[in-house]
C-alpha cells in the first residue's frame, strides 16, 4: 500500500466531533516533540493544533496518513487543543475502488489551578462519486491533567515511540477498515495505559497524600467517521 500525506483540506460542516469548553481544577499542557507540531506555550497559555488528512483518487487509489503528536506545557492558565482526522475518496469505480485512511493521535499534558480548556476533536470521512470505496477517519485526543507539572520520562517517550511505530505500520496493512479501526483502538488503549502510569508516578513522587480531587486525570476522546 502506498503511503502519502495529502495537503490539508478545508473542514466541512458535516464533521463528527466533540467540542469541549471548561475549567480543569488540576491540569497541565506540554510539548514532547515526538513529532514537530503547531504548539505554543506563552504567557501561561498552551496551544496545540494537529491532524491527519488523506485524499484518494484514480491517480492515488490507496492513501494512508497517521499523525502522533505530544505536547507538554507545564503549568498554564489556559489551553487550546485541536485535533482533526479527515479522509476523502473521490472518483473511483466499483472495479477499482479507492481506500483512504487518516488517523490522528494527539497527546496534551498540563498542570495548574483552574485551567480554562478549549478542546476540539474532529473526524470526517467522505466518498464523492466513489462507489465501493473504503474511507476512514479517526481522531484520538488524550488530555493529561496533573496537580503539579511533570515531564514524560525517557522511558515513557520510548513506549510512546513504539506505539507510534505500530500506528505507522498500519499503512502496510491490507485488512478491512473495520480491522484498522480495531487496531487503532487497541493502540489508543495502550497510550491511555502508558499515560495513566506516568501521571500516577509523577503524582506519587510529588504529593503522595493528595486528596482525590487533585489526583492525576487522563481522559481520551475518540471520534471515528466512515465514508
Amino acid at each position: 500500500m502506498k503511503t502519502k500525506t495529502t495537503p490539508r483540506h478545508r473542514a466541512r460542516p458535516t464533521h463528527n466531533g466533540v467540542l469541549r469548553y471548561g475549567v480543569l481544577a488540576s491540569a497541565c499542557l506540554g510539548t514532547l516533540a515526538l513529532t514537530t507540531a503547531a504548539a505554543q506555550a506563552f504567557a501561561g497559555v498552551g496551544v496545540a493544533d494537529d491532524g491527519a488528512h488523506t485524499l484518494a483518487n484514480p491517480g492515488h487509489r490507496e492513501v494512508f496518513s497517521a499523525s502522533f503528536d505530544v505536547h507538554q506545557y507545564g503549568e498554564v492558565l489556559a489551553a487550546s487543543a485541536r485535533n482533526q482526522a479527515e479522509a476523502e475518496s473521490i472518483g473511483c469505480s466499483d472495479r477499482s475502488p479507492c481506500r483512504s485512511i487518516a488517523l490522528s493521535f494527539q497527546i496534551v499534558t498540563m498542570a495548574g489551578e483552574q485551567v480554562h480548556l478549549n478542546a476540539l476533536n474532529l473526524s470526517n470521512a467522505e466518498n464523492v462519486h466513489c462507489d465501493g470505496c473504503q474511507t476512514l477517519a479517526g481522531a484520538y485526543q488524550f488530555i493529561v491533567s496533573t496537580p503539579v507539572a511533570f515531564t514524560l520520562s525517557p522511558h515513557v517517550q520510548v513506549q510512546l515511540q513504539h506505539i507510534r511505530d505500530e500506528l505507522d505500520a498500519l499503512s502496510s496493512s491490507n485488512a478491512p477498515i473495520a480491522q484498522i479501526q480495531a487496531d487503532a483502538d487497541a493502540l489508543a488503549a495502550q497510550v491511555t495505559a502508558v499515560l495513566r502510569a506516568a501521571a500516577a508516578a509523577a503524582s506519587t513522587g510529588h504529593a503522595p497524600a493528595a486528596p482525590r480531587s487533585e489526583d492525576p486525570l487522563v481522559t481520551m476522546h475518540r471520534v471515528f467517521h466512515q465514508g
